[in-house]
């Protein structure tokens, strides 16, 4: 199961130096570890896409401030230590030194300032939101950034892996549009691996960082992502051996459950304790008929998440009650309770709702015809599109499916907003501010940027609520903001949650400490490394 450690609306005053080691005593250094990269990733720039593919590339290259153990703590990176002023509006973070970029360059506190200010803050989706209280950076030396925020943000501590928030060469971007900047497909950062090729539609290639600042590190040779775009192809790849790793679906789950049984591969829902994955429905909340909260209400109570878990993701995964994960239950700000998140379908319910938004069927029994945009990211998302077809049909909402490669689609939904209804997943991460907010906020309505406010959903008082509920440090009085946040979510339903998701690694058992991180896939690899 996932954690959510219990840090929000604590008082943090000081962290002293953080604590992290690396011991070589029983690995082995050298060999290629062939992975699957699952869809072909539109760029590598991760400072402007999550797309779940930039992930599991990108955070190889690219380090943050820290990193995460899986119980949520935080481990050095390129910051050694840090501390928090007595009323947490400034953060004082001590810089690795000895750090260069992989083009030989040092790393400084200047790369800091740049890449939050003028690159997370601007241009990343969650950044706006991770980075929200930060006005102004301060770099009295090479070693030291000095974070001044408007007010205390404790959730910002939770935001600074490799992933989230990646620390980007400010020689190498400044002056640039980061949209379309070099960079994007030819990164250099300071991580474990250096870039070294992209062939389109085959593998992207890593080698080691012979200068990487963790010593003995990686134990890897190289990394080789593979793009395998048939699903039964990845998995008969991983029954051979040609790939050795598959995380985040790559292998479907009716394929997962039959290789757990067999010598020489595992499966586990490890590594991602930080990310907290929700599938989902977007829909465009400004046209008809989709702009009627009660036909978007009805589309959940016509869907049946417990099917979807049990048929399509074999059991793995919880029905989704809420706009919250109920893994925010640790930190008190999951609302139990709300309507229009049935387990299982209420057709009666769903006609009864369309019917009374004026949605009557025609002589066919049809009410509305729309077109269901799909995730591109695997087998599974095209089956239960197929049930979703099958089970909207029987209210009367007739859908055509869509399924297109990933930058079609990420530009379909995220710059043009040439869509009605799109599925989806969303990582709610530890906290509302870093992961949820974006779905909602008017704020978060930023034509171009990805896995945002897709849906152009505006409500002023849940604008203010979200603001208040960034700011509030008491742990109840929170709990009370975002239980009114979730209550007005259910009743007005821009966004249907499905269902709380579980994924799967599948890998080779000669793949050793591969699950290091909280974020698993989407960690560094640099502890990663293979038995002879």
């Amino acid at each position: 199961m996932m954690r959510i450690s219990k840090w929000i609306g604590q008082a943090v005053v000081v962290a002293g130096v953080l604590v992290g080691g690396f011991s070589a005593a029983a690995q082995q250094s050298g060999g290629t570890f062939v992975y699957i990269v699952q869809p072909e990733p539109p760029s590598l720039a991760s400072y402007l896409s999550t797309s779940g593919p930039i992930g599991l590339v990108a955070p190889k290259i690219y380090d943050g401030l820290f990193e995460y153990d899986n119980d949520l703590n935080i481990v050095p990176a390129l910051a050694e230590s840090y501390a928090i002023s007595a009323d947490g509006k400034t953060i004082t973070f001590n810089l690795r030194q000895g750090v260069t970029w992989h083009d030989g360059a040092p790393f400084t506190s200047a790369d800091v300032q740049f890449s939050v200010m003028e690159i997370l803050k601007k241009v990343h989706p969650r950044g706006p939101n991770s980075f929200r209280e930060v006005v102004s950076i301060d770099t009295p030396d090479a070693h030291t950034a000095i974070f001044n925020l408007e007010n205390p943000a404790p959730y910002m501590l939770r935001a600074l892996s490799g992933y989230e928030s990646p620390m980007v060469p400010k020689h190498l971007l400044e002056g640039q549009d980061p949209r379309s900047a070099d960079l994007a497909n030819k990164p250099v950062g300071t991580g474990a691996y250096k870039f070294v090729e992209w062939k389109k539609g085959q593998y992207v290639r890593l080698d080691k960082n012979e200068n990487y600042w963790k010593p003995g590190l990686p134990y890897l040779d190289r990394l080789v992502g593979r793009f395998i775009p048939d699903a039964s192809t990845r998995t008969a790849a991983m029954e051979n051996g040609e790939v050795m790793y598959g995380a985040y679906g790559a292998i479907p789950n009716i394929d997962a459950v039959r290789l757990r049984d067999m010598d020489g591969i595992s499966v586990t829902t490890d590594g991602y304790s930080m990310i907290n994955p929700m599938s989902l429905i977007e829909f465009d909340t400004t046209k008809a008929p989709f702009d009627n909260p009660a036909i978007r209400k009805a589309v959940s109570l016509a869907l049946d998440r417990k099917f979807l878990i049990e048929n399509i993701w074999f059991g793995y995964g919880k029905p989704a009650t809420s706009a919250l994960s109920t893994n925010f239950s640790a930190t008190g700000l999951y609302a139990k309770g709300l309507p229009n998140y049935p387990a299982n379908a209420d057709v009666a319910a769903a006609k009864a709702l369309l019917d009374e938004a004026g949605l009557k069927p025609d002589a066919d029994g049809i009410r509305a015809k729309a077109v269901l945009d799909l995730i591109p990211y695997g087998e599974d998302w095209r089956r239960a599109g197929e049930y979703m077809k099958q089970a909207l049909g029987d209210v009367g909402i007739e859908l055509e499916l869509r399924y297109e490669d990933v930058p079609t689609w990420l530009k379909r939904v995220y710059a043009d907003y040439d869509f009605a209804m799109n599925v989806n997943y969303f990582y709610q991460l530890p906290d509302p501010v870093l992961g949820v907010h974006r779905h909602y906020g008017t704020d978060q309505i930023r034509q171009g940027t990805h896995f945002v406010n897709s849906s152009r959903y505006s409500n002023p008082k849940l604008d203010s609520l979200l603001a208040a509920g960034a700011m509030e440090a008491d742990a109840g009085k929170r709990g009370e903001i975002y239980g009114d946040i979730q209550k007005i979510l259910a009743e007005d339903m821009p966004v249907v949650n499905l269902f709380e998701m579980q994924f799967l690694t599948v890998y080779s058992d000669k793949l050793k400490d591969h699950a290091t991180s909280a974020l698993g896939a989407y960690g560094p690899f640099d502890r990663a490394w293979l038995e002879q």
